[in-house]
């Protein structure tokens, strides 16, 4: 068995070293210098701080810091990495413990190898499952006696530098050889196999493998039926169209463990991919009934309710979700916005539009907000009755429409065309639609969405004829050039997906094919650092419209690869 590997916490790899060895497992509490790291203690009880601080000082801790509220632990998280935090779950006014964790998260605050402790009197199934599902180290229930904290957090920290090397790489997004780090590890050690094997199919699907996640997820499902492994397996019947299957296994999961979160969430998820709305919002009123706390969960709910016209529930959840997100960095204009459109519907328009003014003011400088408030207010109004307000809503958004060439995103974009069609205005919105069948050609789900707008507004045919042309037009662009990249015509091929893209720049298959065909050119006539650089581009522009494609990261992985040895050193 090798040595341990001693790196210093949060050190970067070399680019172009070769993969450190895998960790030793044979190392004890003795063995650790807890004297040199950095803690953080966080309660809003100067008693238990104090108490957390000597346990920490018996341990051999020098350098802890200590924060009394939620605002306070951000700051300092801001500025230092620590290498351990026990942070209590309620915190007064403010942040809870979970918020803390949830942001350090998402502003990767922690390092790797950080050992973050919930520390918490709560033992509510609603309190323990939303702190879980943000993933502390240990969740451990008041009071605590100082021999059950330090086992603890031995325990959580030795398992930790196991997973600290491939951490890194992952962090580093070098998912390949976060996997071939795995596969060292897996080789001896076998008490942690199974956590290594799930790694190695979270990297597999962030490298765009998903064969190979498959059987990583088949080899644990073979030692036991985890349950979080045939999620996998789930997941990736989900990303490749197979959406009823996925719902099978996720409800099985959900039967044998009704408290496993995550399977709610990607049922719902596979009911709306299938149009199911009625399915989706019952799965998701369940999950939210046994963890509340999720903003994202709540305002899912809510939006599926109002699609469903359900108000009372899209009311209770748009409401749920404002009041849990006030501290959270999860929070978004969308809680705002649906409860809105919910209290429009209801005749409410003085709360409608005192949340618009709320929404405008919480996230000012957001033009993209603003454009969402203006066709929500124009959307209350219109719902209320109030239909001269709402054609003056229609007939700025109209003149906005004709001034910038570009589109928002898709759900603004279907949102506008309600409220256009609604209020007697023809050309834009229909324009506004096909744009999205165009960009969206392939997406069933969507274009049926697109139909049900063109129904209300009585242009059913028309529609459906729209629909079809832009298809049409979308397929035309992009086999013509996967025509001649196959004909051997890179050039011609390259030159003509700049001109799909330029005509349909959200075209997902446009976008992927498009990056294809840079690639192969590259890969026949050598390195181009120009193509490079628009190809990188191409990708990016892909991940910011629809984040965690798989074929992203493969695609990313190529293009690493013919980066020149001497380029990507410097």
């Amino acid at each position: 068995m090798s040595a341990p590997v001693t790196v210093p916490a949060g050190a970067p790899a070399v680019p172009g070293a070769p993969a450190p060895g895998p960790i030793s497992v044979s190392a004890t509490l003795a063995d650790v210098d807890w004297a040199s790291k950095n803690y953080l203690v966080v309660d809003d009880f100067i008693g238990i701080r104090q108490l957390l601080r000597e346990s920490l000082r018996n341990l051999g801790a020098k350098n802890i810091d200590q924060a009394s509220s939620g605002g306070e632990a951000m700051g300092l998280l801001s500025r230092i990495r620590y290498d351990v935090v026990l942070c209590d779950y309620n915190l007064g006014e403010g942040k809870n413990g979970q918020q803390v964790l949830e942001e350090a998260r998402v502003r990767n605050l922690l390092l790797p190898s950080s050992v973050w402790l919930m520390v918490s009197a709560e033992k509510s199934v609603e309190s323990v499952m939303g702190a879980a599902e943000h993933q502390p180290d240990a969740y451990l229930i008041k009071p605590i006696t100082e021999g059950v904290l330090l086992t603890r957090l031995n325990r959580v920290w030795h398992k930790k530098q196991v997973f600290r090397m491939i951490d890194l790489a992952y962090a580093e997004k070098d998912y390949l050889r976060a996997a071939a780090l795995c596969d060292a590890q897996i080789d001896i050690d076998k008490v942690h196999q199974i956590e290594l094997l799930r790694m190695k199919a979270k990297l597999m699907l962030k490298s765009g493998e998903p064969d190979k996640a498959r059987l990583a997820y088949e080899r644990v499902v073979q030692e036991r039926e985890y349950q979080w492994a045939r999620s996998g397996l789930a997941k990736i019947r989900m990303a490749n169209g197979e959406f009823e299957q996925a719902r099978q296994i996720f409800q099985g999961v959900i039967a044998e463990n009704r408290y496993y979160i995550d399977a709610y969430d990607q049922l719902a998820a596979a009911h709306q991919q299938m149009g199911q709305l009625d399915d989706a919002c019952n799965v998701l009123e369940r999950a939210a009934k046994l963890s509340p706390n999720s903003v994202l969960r709540q305002r899912s709910l809510g939006q599926v309710c109002l699609k469903l016209g359900n108000l009372a529930m899209a009311e209770k959840a748009f409401r749920k979700c404002i009041a849990i997100g006030e501290y959270s960095v999860m929070k978004s204009p969308d809680a705002y916005l649906g409860l809105a459109r919910v209290c429009g519907q209801k005749n409410d328009v003085k709360e409608a539009l005192a949340l618009l003014q709320t929404v405008i003011k919480e996230f000012a400088g957001d033009d993209l907000i603003a454009l969402r408030a203006k066709i929500t207010e124009g959307l209350v109004y219109h719902e209320s009755g109030d239909f001269r307000r709402a054609r003056k809503a229609g007939d700025e958004l109209e003149v906005l429409l004709n001034s910038d060439p570009g589109r928002p995103e898709v759900a603004v974009c279907l949102d506008m065309a309600v409220l256009l069609l609604a209020v007697g205005v023809k050309e834009a919105p229909v324009e506004l639609l096909c744009y999205v069948a165009r960009n969206n050609h392939d997406n069933a789900v969507l274009l049926d969405e697109v139909q049900r707008i063109f129904d209300k507004a009585r242009m059913a045919e028309e529609g459906a004829a729209y629909i079809r042309a832009s298809k049409k037009e979308a397929t035309d662009l992009m086999n013509q050039g996967v025509l001649l990249w196959r004909s051997g015509k890179l050039q011609e091929a390259l030159e003509w997906m700049r001109h799909a893209r330029k005509i349909l720049p959200n075209n997902m298959r446009i976008l992927f094919n498009a990056a294809q065909i840079h690639l192969s050119h590259m890969q026949q006539s050598g390195y181009d650092a120009l193509l490079s650089a628009e190809t990188a581009q191409v990708l990016l522009h892909i991940d910011h419209i629809q984040p965690g494609q798989q074929r992203f990261a493969q695609l990313m992985e190529q293009l690493a690869r013919l980066v020149p040895t001497e380029q990507a050193e410097a």
